[in-house]
């Protein structure tokens, strides 16, 4: 969908705990064209398998584009400016940003765009979205593949929850109250989609880091 100037058209978002989704923004072409851009992102920025701080392997692959890349090892959580393999990241897609920029109206482009790969098994547990310098930004998440059960929770750890299934070339915003709220994947359907010829879901997160 593109409004008269070319930009990428949004279908009305749905609000689910502050959160915006907006359903199926992306039709297959646009979703394949994506996948097409990302497959040079991982060319130039191969997918590495990341560590938690107390040493445990993420079941997630993951690497970025933009000017910084999210990393986590044994020294902690945050955004490097270099590959672990060496190498400045990518830049990002142009297709990526005028997401962004129909998403949030906003001439900031991200600094960011981590790119989480998960294959059969693959989770992610309650987190927030908290390494970088400005609350006020909002986060872009964009589901490309496979189905995935996304948990949210309040601003505190062990609140109450709810979930609901995001599909391919779906949007979900982060902004405002949901800002800081807790997050997570309980559950990807491997081989629900049919967009990654092996199965398994990209999830693009666009973040302001400075």
């Amino acid at each position: 969908m593109q409004n008269e100037d070319g930009r990428p058209g949004l279908p009305a978002p749905q609000q689910i705990r502050g959160f915006h989704l907006y359903e199926q923004a992306l039709d297959l072409p646009a979703q394949l064209a994506l996948v097409e851009d990302l497959r040079g992102v991982i060319a130039a920025a191969p997918l590495f398998s990341p560590e938690t701080r107390y040493g445990q392997r993420m079941s997630v692959r993951m690497t970025s584009a933009g000017r910084y890349g999210w990393v986590s090892d044994r020294r902690g959580y945050r955004y490097e400016t270099h590959h672990p393999a060496g190498g400045v990241w990518p830049p990002i897609p142009a297709r990526v940003l005028a997401l962004w920029r129909a998403a949030t109206g906003l001439t900031r482009d991200p600094d960011c765009c981590l790119l989480n790969f998960y294959g059969e098994g693959a989770k992610m547990g309650l987190h927030q979205d908290r390494d970088e310098a400005d609350f006020a930004w909002p986060v872009l998440s964009i589901s490309l593949g496979d189905r995935a059960r996304f948990r949210i929770g309040g601003t505190e750890r062990g609140g109450p929850t709810e979930s609901l299934w995001l599909n391919s070339g779906d949007m979900l915003l982060m902004g405002g109250t949901a800002r800081l709220a807790f997050h997570g994947i309980d559950r990807v359907e491997f081989g629900s989609s049919p967009l990654l010829p092996k199965g398994g879901r990209i999830n693009l997160t666009l973040r302001v880091v400075d």
